[in-house]
């Protein structure tokens, strides 16, 4: 693992108002996540770790605590430069995939790739997640894990130095399910991005660098993995 610090979580906190009860969905959270790393944020479902991925990427804004990219305080950022930083730094991809069902494969990656300044080659990496024979198909016409596929296409064709996955194998069957575990755990041994699954499912933990176990809106532990296992040695 890289050691190079990339973001940092100071007392980060998140409320929601929710009629006349506020939740708190994470709670004075301080963690930092280094360059390069493969990290598995673990917990059940409303434990905080989706709040943390979406403040992580600028998708939300903490109501408490600063978040540090690099030298950017993102927690002071204005809606443009957070903006900026979605488009040009963070890489998301999504448990439903989050396609363009009028775009091809293609053409859904290529619109990211647009977005930045020194895009990989759209067709490269269309080949590289194993589409090159299915790129001109539209979403309905791919099965789940081709359409996950083409959601981290069009997440890494932008070079970003973040690769934020939320529940990323949540809807795919068990062999589908390590295929794309398998891409994501490639990207990382390319040194690239820092990749950050957020997940539910504890057997993935065994292929990351480093394991946030939150509980309650908080991280319950933090594991350092010396030994990351590839997706093929991973069952559950």
């Amino acid at each position: 693992m890289a050691g190079q610090e990339l973001i940092r979580l100071e007392k980060v906190s998140k409320t929601y108002l929710m009629g006349e009860v506020t939740v708190a969905a994470l709670q004075e959270t301080s963690v930092t996540i280094y360059q390069g790393e493969l990290l598995v944020i673990l917990g059940p479902s409303g434990s905080g770790k989706s709040t943390m991925l979406n403040l992580i990427g600028g998708m939300d804004k903490p109501t408490a605590g600063k978040i540090i990219y690099r030298d950017r305080d993102l927690s002071q950022a204005h809606d443009r430069e957070l903006t900026s930083y979605r488009r040009q730094d963070v890489g998301f991809v999504f448990q439903f995939y989050n396609l363009i069902p009028d775009l091809t494969a293609t053409e859904n990656v290529a619109l990211a790739a647009d977005l930045v300044e020194n895009p990989l080659p759209v067709a490269q990496v269309m080949e590289d997640v194993g589409l090159g024979d299915r790129k001109e198909h539209f979403p309905a016409q791919l099965s789940g894990g081709e359409q996950q596929r083409v959601a981290i296409a069009r997440a890494i064709v932008k070079r970003p130095e973040l690769l934020l996955c939320d529940e990323p194998t949540g809807a795919l069957d068990y062999q589908t399910g390590k295929i794309v575990l398998n891409f994501l755990y490639q990207i990382r041994r390319q040194g690239e991005s820092t990749v950050i699954i957020v997940t539910h499912n504890t057997a993935i933990a065994r292929m990351a660098d480093r394991v946030f176990r939150m509980r309650s809106g908080q991280i319950s532990e933090v594991v350092a993995n010396p030994n990351p296992l590839s997706p093929e040695r991973i069952d559950w």
